[in-house]
């Protein structure tokens, strides 16, 4: 509270943007390409940041070449040759990835925000006017209640979903083997498992599930853009921090960007767009969208973290979802549901 080869550009599909007001001709440097590859939430995000860098002399005339989808997969696929100059993913094992294969320096996380470029919280996003009642965890085990969750095989989101389910009973004094059962039992209410955050947004509003576990910008986005959902942030949730990460023979302006993504109009744009901020000083008077739009961001009466609750990434990682003993891994396979 950051040489295999990469130029298999046709693993992942890519959407050209212009950083200049999306599609204007560009100015200045026009030569030169800032390829980014991220997980499917913060798109939108990224798109107006790249808007406003656009207005100053580093970013002026830069194009972009972008690349969104599931956080693992997207990871996997700069490992395997996906060009990519700047990565932005839902969690730091899959920069952590890049690091091992190479792609990224071991001290990408040294700066003041830990590598942290954007951060959200898990909350749970329910039909309008709340119908089920749904308040807090214990109410997703009520008999008859269907869950839309994503895949923690592919999807960040997924895995920050599951450790807020195993953490909120581990801080109301619980044990560990009774977070187990609950995270299995939840799993018995879900009835839809997509490969990333955005797909599982998309089942939900299509009409799948009672409550879909999701980002709490990832509510506000779908809000912004008229559909129709309500979102409650439980007593006892997950701080999300996705990281950022430029690679180590990326073009020098990924620097530049990454340095105005953590500025306060960088961040000033992730917070419009539903993110928290991560730097101080960051000020919006109001965000549609939101709950409550004046006052967007409430604090939670206990917010879990990574290294307060869970120790690190590689910890987590290997306890929770890298193989088939891991624990969510599983509890996911002995569901059936996994596809």
């Amino acid at each position: 509270m950051e040489i295999p080869v990469r130029r298999m550009r046709g693993l992942v599909a890519a959407a050209l943007l212009v950083a200049a007001a999306c599609g204007s001709g560009a100015s200045g440097d026009e030569g030169r390409t800032l390829n980014i590859v991220g997980f499917a939430v913060p798109e939108a995000a990224n798109r107006a940041i790249a808007e406003e860098w656009a207005k100053t002399p580093e970013g002026e005339g830069v194009r972009f070449e972008t690349s969104y989808g599931a956080s693992g997969d997207q990871s996997r696929a700069v490992v395997n040759g996906l060009e990519a100059d700047y990565v932005h993913f839902s969690v730091t094992s899959d920069v952590l990835r890049l690091v091992d294969a190479g792609l990224v320096a071991e001290d990408w996380d040294d700066g003041p925000t830990k590598g942290v470029v954007s951060s959200s919280i898990v909350v749970f996003a329910v039909r309008p006017g709340n119908p089920e009642g749904i308040e807090d965890w214990d109410d997703l085990l009520r008999p008859g209640i269907e869950i839309v969750t994503p895949n923690p095989a592919s999807s960040g989101a997924a895995r920050w979903n599951a450790l807020a389910a195993w953490g909120q009973v581990i801080a109301s004094g619980g044990t560990e083997a009774e977070a187990e059962e609950y995270v299995r039992a939840l799993f018995d209410h879900v009835v839809s498992l997509p490969g990333s955050g955005r797909d599982a947004t998309t089942a939900f509003l299509n009409g799948t599930g009672d409550v879909l576990l999701a980002y709490e910008n990832e509510a506000i986005l779908a809000r912004q853009n008229g559909e129709e959902l309500d979102y409650v942030i439980p007593d006892t949730t997950m701080l999300i921090e996705n990281p950022g990460a430029v690679l180590i023979d990326a073009d020098p302006i990924a620097e530049d960007w990454l340095e105005f993504v953590l500025s306060e109009e960088g961040q000033r744009q992730f917070a419009l767009h539903g993110f928290r901020p991560v730097v101080d000083g960051v000020e919006v008077e109001r965000v549609e969208g939101a709950a409550d739009p004046t006052d967007p961001y409430p604090e939670v009466e206990r917010l879990l973290t990574v290294e307060d609750d869970f120790g690190s990434w590689e910890e987590l990682s290997e306890k929770f979802f890298d193989g088939e003993d891991a624990v969510i891994a599983r509890i996911i396979a002995e569901s059936g549901k996994a596809g």
